[in-house]
C-alpha cells in the first residue's frame, strides 16, 4: 500500500491522463504531490530531468507526460513523436532508478500492438507482427519505454509497472483540431456545426479563440466576418446541415474515461507490484464500438440535428483495436464509467469553459 505522506511526482499533470491522476491522488489524501509544466521542466533534456529528480527525490513517479495526437498529427510529425517520447520516457525512467524512486507507473497506449491480431490484443501480442503505419513512430517509443521498465526491474530490482490503456477521453482533453484524438475532435466538430446551424457566431468566435484549430487556419481569417468564419468551419468538416468525418465509420474502437484510467492506475500502484503485473497490463473493459455508432452517440449528446457524411479518401486507421481484459480483471479491477455518461460529462465540461 502506498504511503499517503510520501512524495509523488506526476509527469504530464496538465494533460488528459495526468490531470485525472492528479485529481485522483488528491482525492486519496496525498498532500506531497510535485508537478512541473513543460515550460518549467523539459523532460527531453537529460541534465534538467536529473537535476529535478536529484532535488525532489520523489518516492512515487507517475509517467503520463508524452507528445500525443491523432492520425493526422502522427502522420505529419513522426520524427517529433518518436524523438520526444523516447527522450521523455528514457530520462524519467532512468532518473527514477538513479535517484531511488520506490515505484514508477509508466503509461503507454494500445497502439503498441500489431495492426492485425487474431482476436483481442492480449499482452503477449507485443512485437508479434507489424505495427499500424499511421502511428508507428509513437508506438515504437512506447514499446521502448515498456522494455526499459522491464529490464530495469530485471537488472536493478526496481518496481516499475507499465499500463497500456485503451483510447482515452474525458475532462481536460485536447480540442485542437490538428492534434486532438478521435473523440474530442469529432465532439468539437459536431459542436461547431450545431452553433453554425443556429447562426450563433458569437459562440463560434468564443470557441475559436479558446481552442486552436491547427492546420494553419487560426490566423488566416477575420473573426468578425461571419462568411469567412463559416468557410473555415467548412474546411474542418463542420457545415450547417452535415458534418464530414474521416474514413467510412466501419472500424471499431474502445473508449474509456480518463477518470477510469486514473482509478486503475491508483489501484495497481496501491495494491500490485511489478512481479505480480509482469511486463505490462492492459487497462480496458474488453469491449468496443463501431465508429459509425459512436459518432451517432456523440452527435445526439451534442444536439446536432444534421447528417453525418464520410470522406472515404481519408484513412480509417487500424480496423480493430480491441484489447483483452483478462489480466486486468484477474488483478481485481474493471472500469466503472458508462460510455454515454462519460461523453456527456466531457461535453458538459467542454461547454462550461
Amino acid at each position: 500500500m502506498l504511503d499517503r505522506n510520501a512524495k509523488v511526482y506526476i509527469a504530464g499533470h496538465k494533460g488528459l491522463v495526468g490531470s485525472a491522476l492528479l485529481r485522483r491522488f488528491e482525492k486519496e489524501g496525498f498532500k506531497n504531490i510535485v508537478v512541473r509544466t513543460s515550460k518549467e521542466l523539459d523532460l527531453t533534456n537529460q541534465a534538467d530531468t536529473e537535476a529535478f529528480f536529484d532535488k525532489e527525490r520523489p518516492d512515487y513517479v507517475l509517467l503520463a507526460a508524452a507528445k500525443v495526437g491523432g492520425i493526422l498529427a502522427n502522420s505529419t510529425y513522426p520524427a517529433d513523436f518518436i524523438y520526444r517520447n523516447l527522450m521523455i520516457s528514457t530520462n524519467v525512467i532512468h532518473s527514477a532508478y538513479k535517484y531511488g524512486a520506490k515505484k514508477l507507473l509508466n503509461l503507454g497506449s494500445s497502439c503498441i500492438y500489431p495492426r492485425i491480431v487474431p482476436d483481442k490484443m492480449a499482452e503477449d501480442c507485443l512485437l508479434t507482427a507489424p505495427l499500424e503505419k499511421t502511428n508507428e513512430a509513437y508506438a515504437l517509443a512506447k514499446i521502448a519505454a515498456i522494455k526499459l521498465c522491464y529490464y530495469y526491474n530485471k537488472q536493478y530490482g526496481t518496481n516499475f509497472i507499465s499500463l497500456m490503456p485503451t483510447n482515452q477521453y474525458g475532462i481536460g482533453d485536447n480540442f485542437n483540431m490538428e492534434t486532438a484524438h478521435l473523440l474530442p475532435m469529432i465532439m468539437r466538430r459536431f459542436h461547431l456545426a450545431k452553433l453554425l446551424a443556429n447562426c450563433d457566431f458569437e459562440a463560434i468566435k468564443k470557441d475559436l479563440k479558446r481552442y486552436k484549430l491547427g492546420n494553419g487556419l487560426d490566423d488566416s481569417f477575420d473573426y468578425d466576418n461571419n462568411e469567412e468564419v463559416e468557410k473555415v468551419l467548412n474546411k474542418l468538416g463542420a457545415f450547417k446541415d452535415h458534418v464530414v468525418l474521416w474514413g467510412d465509420g466501419s472500424v471499431f474502437r474502445e473508449m474509456m474515461s480518463s477518470d477510469d484510467l486514473a482509478d486503475a492506475s491508483f489501484y495497481l500502484m496501491d495494491n500490485k507490484d511489478a512481479d505480480e503485473i509482469g511486463e505490462l497490463v492492459n487497462v480496458t473493459d474488453g469491449t468496443d464500438i463501431q465508429l459509425k455508432d459512436l459518432f451517432v452517440i456523440v452527435k445526439d449528446i451534442v444536439g446536432f440535428k444534421g447528417e453525418i457524411t464520410y470522406d472515404k479518401s481519408k484513412p480509417n486507421g487500424t480496423p480493430r483495436k480491441l484489447m483483452d481484459a483478462t489480466k486486468i480483471k484477474a488483478l481485481g479491477w474493471s472500469p466503472k464509467i458508462d460510455l454515454k455518461q462519460g461523453i456527456t460529462d466531457t461535453y458538459n465540461w467542454y461547454c462550461s469553459l
